[in-house]
């Protein structure tokens, strides 16, 4: 009896796992923009993150380089050591690197300096340039003022170095919110945003439904993408392949769609993070804490369906 059970349970689970897989399949090869109006010039690069990784940061570029990742992006380490590892990993496994940067001080000025001197010591670097700079821009408790010293400063940083610097949309951060950030779009015509919209259904408690116009404002400021799919009581679902969270896909591919549908339209050059991350971001098990799911090999999952749906 036990070992029907067990082999019931077994068959079943094969049975469901490649109709699930067949179907993801499917939906990666379905993009809902035409192909014919690509401009030549439109690019695609897909990074991967070393969050969570518990090896060395050679060992990770390998693993990157060797799953098919374009790059990686890392947070500017702030020893020297560190960058010696990470850029001479990057120039063996022939990676390209986004730089992320922030400044951690609760009071503003405090929290600018240190903003400063990253973003300088990332994008004046001696190694290798980075192919954009993400910044955790601001607090979402600092007044509106205030976070605009943020952007001024990254605008002219950008043009000085040639470096594209994005502003995430990210809890805590001065872009917390859709309506936030529709307020510094308004004012600034040079912002340029990563959007890792997992973080505003969370904010909003909603997949967005009641944000379409701040959302779809912001859609064309998007230069950069964190593809991690959130849902509305938290910003990253368990599984993405799990049939329960298939609202929640399809309206992060919907938002990316519209995205990679006007950089092919306009040429250019789109970023995107496989960006789903270890516990606590991964729900994990009371206890143990063993994760619920495969961290990696959901992001490799996510960089193959990209690639799919918006390259083949």
């Amino acid at each position: 009896m036990n070992f029907n059970r067990r082999h019931f349970i077994k068959t079943s689970s094969s049975a469901t796992t490649a109709l699930l897989l067949a179907s993801l399949d499917a939906f990666a090869e379905s993009p809902k923009q035409p192909h014919a109006f690509m401009n030549n010039n439109f690019e695609l690069i897909i990074l991967g993150t070393d969050w969570g990784y518990k090896g060395t940061i050679d060992s990770c570029c390998a693993k990157l380089k060797s799953d098919g990742f374009d790059g990686i992006e890392i947070w500017w380490p702030q020893q020297k050591a560190k960058q010696d590892d990470l850029f001479a990993a990057l120039k063996k496994y022939q990676l390209q690197v986004g730089l992320l940067i922030s400044g951690d001080s609760g009071k503003w000025a405090e929290h600018l300096s240190e903003f400063k001197k990253n973003i300088d010591a990332s994008a004046y670097n001696t190694y290798q340039k980075p192919i954009y700079i993400n910044c955790h821009s601001g607090r979402d408790f600092f007044t509106r003022e205030e976070n605009q010293a943020f952007i001024d400063y990254t605008n002219a940083l950008s043009k000085k170095t040639g470096i594209p610097i994005h502003h995430e949309t990210h809890r805590s951060r001065m872009l917390f919110a859709a309506p936030a950030t529709r307020q510094f779009i308004e004012k600034n015509p040079d912002l340029r945003l990563t959007l890792d919209i997992s973080h505003w259904c969370t904010v909003h408690n909603s997949l967005l439904d009641d944000q379409v116009e701040s959302v779809n404002i912001a859609l064309p400021r998007v230069d950069h993408i964190h593809a991690r799919i959130g849902h509305p009581d938290g910003p990253q679902v368990n599984d993405p392949r799990a049939p329960e969270w298939d609202d929640c896909v399809k309206a992060h591919f919907a938002w990316w769609d519209s995205v990679v549908a006007m950089k092919k339209k306009n040429g250019g050059r789109l970023t995107i993070l496989t960006e789903f991350g270890p516990p606590d971001y991964m729900p994990a098990l009371p206890y143990t804490r063993q994760p619920l799911a495969d961290q990696w090999a959901i992001n490799v999952y996510i960089m193959q369906t990209l690639r799919k749906r918006y390259l083949s």
